[in-house]
């Protein structure tokens, strides 16, 4: 082959790489775009739907008359109130049942006799509806704040405890037999070996927590509470003002866009190493 004929080659392959990266360049820009006017197409929607009659806006208010809605909740500052005391809430409840199933699921990963104890509790209580334990919960810890952080903290807790388990479990026996041969203690399993390696389970077991405590909040707030975004939704249902409701409902599925996001960064912080395409 001439050397003619191989920088021709050369030049092909660079040129075609070229071409690749541009095209998913072209593709990433598009699905952005794609991902930023979709929601806004579907209020477009809805707002035209409404306005032709075809939605009935006793039960679905037009865009535009929830937006009527939100301005004075947000010059007033109500609207703000409502979310600090959810997300409060919401963030007190995630860390103590998020951390509370990370120490257990390493424990019950590591540990087969702690494992064999447990796993028949936990596999005994886990399809209880956490909604159907509201009651046992008001009982013990009263309507006030307690309850509530409770109530998500239970969500919480299960579904990290369970990914965290499969997470060390899912971890190569050679990390733990070279860690047991070079003397590790007891610390050093924890820290250096089984919470490394069940950090990507640890992290989706966080996120459907996480979407469990925005579900659970509004219930909890249903039961005696001043306020908070479930409240002011159940409030606003009792009341039948649909556009306040409306307003309490985006709130939440902002709040649960704002955290998913901050997961992913986390994620992404704490999980360098891990390929996120």
């Amino acid at each position: 082959m001439s050397i003619n004929t191989e920088t021709a080659k050369v030049a092909r392959t660079a040129k075609t790489s070229e071409t690749d990266t541009r095209h998913g360049s072209l593709r990433s820009a598009g699905l952005s775009l794609l991902s930023f006017l979709s929601p806004l197409l579907l209020l477009a929607l809805w707002e035209a739907l409404s306005r032709a009659g075809i939605i009935d806006i006793r039960l679905f208010s037009a865009p535009s008359l929830i937006f009527k809605s939100l301005v004075p909740l947000l010059t007033s500052g109500e609207l703000l109130l409502h979310t600090l005391v959810s997300v409060q809430r919401i963030i007190i409840g995630f860390l103590i049942g998020g951390g509370a199933g990370v120490i257990l699921g390493l424990s019950m990963g590591l540990f087969p006799p702690v494992r064999a104890a447990l796993e028949p509790m936990v596999a005994a209580t886990f399809p209880i509806p956490k909604l159907a334990i509201m009651p046992l919960i008001l009982l013990v810890f009263g309507l006030g704040e307690t309850s509530k952080v409770v109530t998500i903290a239970v969500g919480v807790f299960y579904l990290v405890l369970i990914n965290t388990m499969a997470g060390v479990l899912n971890i190569e026996p050679i990390y733990l037999d070279v860690a047991k041969s070079f003397g590790a203690s007891r610390r050093d399993f924890y820290l250096t070996v089984a919470l490394p390696g069940a950090l990507p389970m640890i992290f989706a077991g966080f996120k459907l927590g996480m979407g469990t405590a925005l579900l659970l909040i509004v219930a909890a707030e249903l039961s005696a509470a001043r306020a908070g975004v479930g409240y002011m939704i159940w409030r606003a249902y009792d009341m039948f003002d649909i556009e306040r409701m409306f307003v309490g409902l985006l709130d939440m599925s902002a709040l649960g866009y704002i955290f998913s996001n901050a997961l992913d960064w986390l994620e992404r912080f704490a999980i360098p190493w891990k390929d996120y395409k």
